[in-house]
């Protein structure tokens, strides 16, 4: 089972975490992004080219599926304006032992931040408003996966 989505309205972790479960792999690991309010970011605003960002997180699932035993894999990525507290991102795995569910999960996590072409504007509690440089520790994370 393979589900990737791009969409601006929320999305229902219970419901996809209930999705992976039902599969009866074993083993489900998660992760879920959200909007930080740190340095005073009220708004974030996440841009994209739809069919490359599509393309981009279906290649990186068919990827984790090629590296670990997995019986499925959610990503869901929010666009738009999303304030401060709001789900960014979903990424799921289930297999039939932790190891691989976590590692991929991980896996996808770390290369989305550096693969999916999103680009992201902070908009600060005053109005001040600047784009989102890729950050080096973000590199070297999705790095030792290569």
């Amino acid at each position: 089972m393979k589900e990737v989505r791009v969409q601006r309205e929320d999305f229902d972790v219970s419901h996809l975490l209930g999705q992976l479960e039902a599969l009866g792999s074993g083993a489900v690991a998660s992760f879920t992004g959200i909007v930080r309010g740190d340095d005073d970011v009220a708004l974030l605003t996440l841009e994209h080219y739809p069919q490359m960002t599509e393309r981009a997180l279906g290649a990186l699932a068919d990827e984790a599926a090629l590296k670990w035993p997995l019986g499925g894999v959610v990503l869901v990525h929010r666009v738009g304006d999303l304030p401060r507290g709001d789900r960014i991102v979903f990424v799921g795995t289930a297999s039939a032992h932790r190891a691989a569910a976590l590692e991929a999960c991980s896996f996808l996590i770390d290369r989305l931040k550096t693969d999916v072409p999103l680009w992201k504007k902070e908009t600060k509690v005053g109005g001040a408003a600047s784009w989102v440089e890729e950050r080096t520790t973000d590199i070297k994370a999705a790095d030792k996966w290569r």
